[in-house]
């Protein structure tokens, strides 16, 4: 298992349009995903999931994955958070 710490930037949070551009950049990948806040852990897959922890700016967040692409999965990840998501 690999994971990371990363606090979340941008100016919305984990909500709506970032968090769909996280679930997709989750689905590339084959390991097993768990995004934890608060001692609440999702599918960082599922967007339900990740939407019901309440992410917002300044939140930390602990990215989690297992299987067989977990260090490259949690690094794109949390590259994709400090890039804001793009915006």
């Amino acid at each position: 298992m690999f994971s990371k710490d990363i606090t979340v930037t941008n100016q919305v949070g984990l909500y709506a349009r970032p968090a769909t551009f996280f679930i997709q950049k989750a689905n590339e990948f084959r390991s097993t995903m768990m995004v934890e806040k608060d001692d609440r852990k999702v599918n960082a897959k599922s967007l339900l999931g990740v939407l019901s922890l309440g992410i917002t700016k300044g939140s930390t967040i602990t990215i989690s994955a297992e299987g067989p692409d977990e260090e490259e999965a949690v690094n794109a990840l949390c590259a994709l958070i400090a890039a804001n998501f793009g915006e």
